[in-house]
This record gives structure tokens, sequence and C-alpha cells, in this order.
């Protein structure tokens, strides 16, 4: 029975191991992913931004960029949300949400849309995607972390298997020996 455990505690060693080797790997390759996708879209960081000139290549340059980008829509629209702006325009560019108040535009003879309310969707999926991309990034790190956790956690409970599972005698007899030179000196 002594040997199935021993066994089956280098198993899980092994098991710990493999598990951490992976999860290190796929959050290396999950990290190169989110720095490769942020250079190919080729943003710089602006002048007012706290990444003024850099390339945004990185999760922590990505969060940076989405909040910068929010406060140039919260100038833009006078510090609304697009909660909080009406759909449409009136004639005298007032927003409104009563479609029947609203311009017609006189191509479409449809509402004329408020243009900044729009600007809001367009930068909610902007920082939306770069959020992400910061998030991605802090989420690859943790599997790093998490399998160097997993490689020591394998590593101690395979030397533990060893040295507890080891057969008392074996253990004792090493022990024995040295009292006995010390009473025969």
């Amino acid at each position: 029975m002594r040997k199935l455990f021993q066994y089956g505690g280098i198993a899980a060693s092994v098991i710990l191991i493999a598990f951490g080797i992976g999860s290190i790997v796929t959050g290396i390759n999950g990290r190169d992913q989110v720095r490769t996708d942020l250079a190919r879209e080729q943003i710089v960081g602006t002048p007012d931004s706290t990444i003024p000139g850099q390339k945004v290549n990185t999760g922590a340059k990505a969060e940076a960029m989405a909040n910068i980008m929010r406060h140039h829509t919260l100038e833009a629209t006078k510090g609304q949300t697009y909660a909080q702006m009406g759909r449409f325009l009136t004639a005298d560019g007032t927003p409104t949400n009563d479609e029947k108040a609203a311009a017609v535009d006189p191509k479409t003879h449809q509402p004329v849309e408020n243009g900044l309310r729009n600007m809001w969707v367009t930068e909610t999926a902007l920082t939306t995607a770069l959020n992400t991309a910061s998030f991605a990034e802090q989420v690859a790190t943790f599997a790093i972390i998490m399998g160097a956790a997993l490689i020591l956690s394998g590593l101690g409970f395979g030397v533990l298997s060893l040295r507890t599972l080891t057969p008392a005698p074996k253990r004792e007899g090493s022990r024995a020996q040295a009292p006995a030179a010390v009473a025969s000196a």
C-alpha cells in the first residue's frame, strides 16, 4: 500500500508540474498575442495622455489610451455620457429625444441624429477593446504566476512523497547507526 501512495504522490507531482508548464506557456503565448495585436493597430498616445508619443503595445498602455479617449469624448460632449444625451437634434442644434421636435434631414427625410451621441458608440467600442486587451494581459500574467506556483507545488509534493513514504526501517536505520557509533567511541 505504501508503494501505491508513493507512486500516486509522484504521479500527482508530475501532473502538477505539467500543468504548471502548460500554464506558463499559455500565459506567455497570450501575453505575446495581446502585445502583437496592439502593436499591429499602430495606436500612439496623444500629447495630453500619460503616454504621449508612445506606441500602444502593452496592456497598461492600452488602458491609458482608453482613459484619455474617454476624457476626450467627455470634453466633446460637455461631460455628458451616451445615456444622458438626446437621440436627435432640433433645428437649433439642441439635443432631444422627441422625434417630432427633431429637425428633419432634407435628403433622408429622417430626424437628424445627435452625432455626439453616436461618437459615444464608437468611443465605447474602441475603449472596450483596449480595456479588454489590458485585462487579457493581466490574465496572461496571472497564468504565468500560477504556472510557477504549480511547478513549485509539484516539486514540493514530489519531495514529500519520496521522503515521507520511504519505509521507516530505511529512514531509522541511518539514524540508528549514528548514536551507536557515538556510544562505542
